[in-house]
């Protein structure tokens, strides 16, 4: 029976939708994860009694171990099966959330996240493998479509779920609500999936290639996270990482390419309309990222809103994502998939230029709706280009293309996160020496003592009015930059060949 066969008769019609939920719910809940405890960290952080610097390590501890474990996937599925795989991970993962719930100390939230990590990695791509086995041919784009809604919904209601959780329940159970979900898609998947099990290939292991993997994706990941407040290369420690991961991945690039049975198969670059895709989709998710990460901070912390408030107001981008996802998964097949992602870059450009017209006093509705208009066309990115990415590979590599995708994803993330967030302190600290250049303090601070405030208070609220309208400039360029980055991108998609299977990802010869 071949790949296409199997696909299409394997899971009954009836089912097939219920297994894609189950695919998609499970992957929804490890990019849920991603997000849910970054509002959570000053809870954890007083009732643990560690700094909020330690507290951060429940975030960063995750990202790291995901990024080293995601490129493994595709020998993990090789060795054990994918239904195999996805339903071992979804175990862990449950396992390690519960035990991550049940934690009493910052050491074992730690240790215990860095298992969600591991296990959390093989899910996503193992969840978009095996959707393209669920559906048939003429049926693949729903899958993509209900795996691509996960991304964009993922990181939108994180900060709103695990800020209603902490605020009413307690930070405990922003992590042990994955575990009835974790049973659920175990039972779903235990009895829908076995049907498109893959078949099992004794690999030997490459001790070599691992090895440099763990050491510089590490080096690289403990860089962007502490980057920021060790002044970056003006640290020894910083140096001496970044020439740690330079070397270890040179090394790891050689021996992989010339390994008989690599850990990463970075062969498969050699279709370039997967390496284009992977480049294209680093630059534009990682800018859209951006955006994500600096402006509900710059909500909560210079225009007064709640947490709560500011993940509503992020959530609008996922909701409009929603809405236009039917529509693109009825294009896909019609159109060219590289128009479909450069438009939808391109709409994500002009929607970041829109929002350089924010200003300090932004009421909810100014900042949201922006957020609601760009999330229109986020999905004509997102769907056409996990399409082009894995329509160009052959049936045996679309595992590997699927972990690539998502290993390149996950970097752009944390890229995206430390960049940003250097870029907004540089440029407000120049936004703020240039409004104190222009300003005349005698007059200004004599306008506002004329309002009843003594010179020392006058003094200081002249100083916050500086830093408040800095910070808002300091957005709008990341606004300039990140809509400058998006239009470069929407170029470079037109690189990839045009693909010969539209409309679908055979997954047969």
């Amino acid at each position: 029976m071949s790949g296409t066969a199997k696909t299409a008769t394997g899971i009954p019609p009836s089912l097939r939708l219920i297994a894609g939920l189950t695919l998609a719910f499970a992957n929804f809940m490890v990019i849920l994860d991603l997000t849910i405890a970054n509002v959570s960290i000053p809870h954890i952080a007083g009732s643990l009694g560690i700094t909020l610097e330690q507290g951060a390590w429940v975030i960063t501890s995750y990202a790291i171990a995901e990024a080293i474990c995601v490129p493994l996937t595709a020998w993990i599925a090789f060795r054990f099966g994918s239904v195999r795989t996805f339903l071992f991970s979804m175990m862990g993962f449950g396992f390690f959330s519960l035990l991550c719930g049940l934690s009493v100390s910052i050491e074992m939230l730690v240790m215990c996240r860095i298992g969600q990590g591991i296990f959390g990695a093989f899910l996503m791509p193992m969840s978009q493998t095996l959707l393209l086995r669920v559906f048939p041919p003429e049926q693949q784009n729903i899958g993509m479509g209900m795996w691509a809604m996960t991304l964009l919904l993922g990181p939108a209601l994180g900060p709103i779920i695990g800020g209603w959780l902490t605020d009413n329940w307690s930070w405990h159970w922003i992590f042990l609500i994955n575990v009835p979900v974790a049973l659920l898609s175990i039972i779903g998947g235990a009895v829908l999936l076995r049907p498109i099990e893959t078949e099992r290939r004794v690999l030997p292991i490459d001790y070599v290639g691992l090895v440099l993997l763990v050491i510089w994706v590490g080096c690289l990941q403990v860089i962007l996270d502490i980057g920021r407040n060790h002044d970056w290369f003006g640290d020894p420690l910083i140096v001496v990482l970044a020439i740690t991961s330079a070397v270890a991945f040179l090394i790891f690039v050689v021996w992989e390419l010339t390994e008989d049975h690599p850990v990463v198969d970075l062969r498969i670059l050699r279709h370039r309309g997967l390496s284009v895709s992977l480049v294209v989709l680093s630059i534009s998710f990682g800018a859209y990222f951006a955006g994500f990460v600096i402006v509900p901070q710059w909500q909560q912390a210079w225009l007064g809103f709640t947490a709560t408030q500011a993940g509503y107001s992020s959530s609008f981008s996922a909701i409009a994502g929603l809405l236009t996802a039917p529509l693109v998964v009825m294009l896909m097949p019609r159109l060219d998939p590289r128009l479909l992602v450069s438009g939808g870059i391109v709409w994500l450009a002009v929607m970041g230029l829109l929002r350089t017209f924010w200003a300090t006093d932004s009421d909810f509705w100014t900042l949201s709706i922006p957020q609601f208009v760009q999330g229109l066309g986020m999905t004509f990115l997102m769907l056409p280009i996990i399409n082009l990415t894995l329509s160009t590979v052959d049936e045996h590599e679309v595992a590997s293309a699927a972990g690539l995708q998502s290993f390149m994803r996950t970097i752009a993330t944390a890229f995206a996160t430390s960049v940003s967030l250097t870029y907004w302190g540089d440029t407000q600290r120049a936004a703020r020496n240039d409004i104190a250049g222009v300003l005349q303090p005698d007059a200004e601070g004599g306008a506002i003592a004329g309002l009843g405030f003594s010179p020392e208070g006058a003094r200081q609220m002249l100083s916050n009015m500086v830093e408040v309208e800095a910070t808002t400039l300091s957005v709008l360029h990341v606004f300039w930059t990140t809509s400058a980055i998006l239009l470069i991108a929407a170029a470079l998609i037109w690189l990839a060949p045009r693909p010969k299977r539209s409309g679908g990802v055979s997954m047969g010869h």
